[in-house]
C-alpha cells in the first residue's frame, strides 16, 4: 500500500461522468491508492468511495451522515485563517494550506513565514499546496507541515 497517497477526482467544469468515477476507483483499489472525489459528498456515499474534499468555497455544515461511515476521509482547503475555522467546524481531518507558493493563476502566495503562523493556529494536521515545484520543494523543510500536494509537480512534461 502507497501510505499517505490519495487520488482526489476534481471537476468543477462539467457533469461527472459516472464510467470515469468508477473506473479511476477501480484503477486506484488495484494500486491500493486512496479515492477521494472533490466536493460530491452524495456521490462519494452512493459509490463508497474513501472521501471527499471539501474544497474552500463549501461552506456547509451538514456531514453529520458520515460521521458512522467507516474509515471514510473527509479533508478540506483553506486559504485563511477564517476557512481554516470553517473546516475544523466542518471536521476535517486535514487540511490543504494554499497557495504555499506563486502559481501559475495567481500572484498570492502564503509564503513560508504566514503557513508557519497560521500553522500554529490548528491542530488540524495541514498540507502545502500550490506552485510547488522541483525548484522550491526543500522549501517544506522550513515549514510546519505534514504533506505536501500538487498537480504540476507530478506532471513531469511541465515539470521537468
Amino acid at each position: 500500500m502507497h501510505k499517505g497517497i490519495c487520488i482526489i477526482y476534481r471537476n468543477y467544469n462539467s457533469k461527472i461522468n459516472l464510467s470515469e468515477l468508477i473506473n479511476f476507483k477501480k484503477f486506484c483499489k488495484k494500486l491500493k491508492l486512496k479515492f477521494i472525489i472533490s466536493n460530491e459528498i452524495d456521490l462519494a456515499f452512493k459509490y463508497r468511495l474513501d472521501g471527499v474534499y471539501l474544497p474552500s468555497f463549501n461552506r456547509k455544515f451538514q456531514l453529520k451522515k458520515f460521521q458512522n461511515f467507516k474509515d471514510f476521509i473527509i479533508i478540506g482547503s483553506a486559504h485563511s485563517l477564517n476557512e481554516i475555522r470553517i473546516k475544523e467546524r466542518q471536521n476535517v481531518e486535514q487540511i490543504f494550506l494554499s497557495p504555499l507558493f506563486k502559481t501559475n493563476k495567481s500572484n498570492y502566495k502564503l509564503g513560508v513565514i504566514k503557513f508557519n503562523n497560521l500553522s500554529k493556529l490548528t491542530r488540524k494536521p495541514l498540507i502545502a499546496l500550490g506552485g510547488i515545484n522541483k525548484n522550491n520543494i526543500k522549501q517544506l523543510k522550513l515549514i510546519n507541515v505534514n504533506g505536501f500536494a500538487g498537480i504540476t509537480y507530478f506532471n513531469k512534461k511541465k515539470n521537468s
